[in-house]
């Protein structure tokens, strides 16, 4: 019973360490060279703890999935909670981006999405833990339509998946360049249209009120006479 008690932190510091491991696998070595022995060897750990801990190493490689998945969550969910004006959030959502390629994120997911392609099953666990994100998104995007002057014709979910589809791009395609400067660019750009758009809400809100007046006008003309 005594020896109950440590075994638990145990445990969970093995886990942690094949997670770590499997992490560092897919970005070294790609999914095809996820093998349980190279994972173990990063880890630091016998491979046979992968099975005893995951069960296989499919197991494994979607639970340093979810893991990512789950931190990095919480930095985008600051996004929906931002209360500044648009190019704060342009301004944040750039910081977010970066850190993504510097800790190498976007090449994990790339290699699970492509690993997906040759090993159906992993498909729609590879998916299911992009749903988050994708809710994410769309909440963003409603936020952000929101504080628009004129709403897009897209809907909030096309939006979002656009938006999705364009950020996973930007990062796959400065990993695989080895440059981001072309989209730190593009962010910038999108800093500028948020400036200009925020610059512009006292003068439409002037409008707005204008022609509300405009259209009270004649109404209240016609009931005096």
């Amino acid at each position: 019973m005594r020896a109950a008690g440590p075994q638990q932190p145990q445990a969970g510091g093995t886990r942690a360490a094949l997670i770590n491991g499997a992490l560092a696998t897919l970005q070294e070595a790609g999914f095809a060279g996820a093998s349980a022995r190279q994972i173990a060897r990063r880890a630091g750990c016998n491979q046979a703890l992968i099975f005893y801990h995951f069960g296989s190493v499919h197991d494994l490689l979607i639970a340093a999935l979810e893991h990512i998945s789950a931190q990095r969550m919480a930095a985008y969910r600051t996004l929906l909670d931002h209360q500044g004006t648009l190019t704060d959030l342009a301004d944040a959502a750039r910081v977010i981006f970066t850190e993504d390629l510097d800790a190498g994120h976007v090449t994990v997911l790339a290699e699970m999405i492509s690993g997906a392609q040759s090993t159906p099953d992993l498909g729609p666990r590879v998916s299911a833990c992009l749903s988050p994100w994708r809710e994410v998104t769309e909440s963003l995007a409603r936020s952000v339509i929101a504080r628009l002057p004129i709403a897009p014709p897209l809907p909030p979910e096309h939006m979002a998946h656009g938006i999705m589809a364009g950020i996973l791009g930007l990062e796959l395609l400065a990993s695989l360049d080895g440059d981001r400067t072309r989209a730190l660019e593009l962010f910038d750009h999108a800093r500028s249209l948020a400036s200009l758009l925020d610059q512009s809400q006292p003068l439409l809100a002037l409008l707005n009120l204008a022609g509300a007046g405009l259209q009270a006008s004649p109404r209240k003309k016609a009931g005096g006479s």
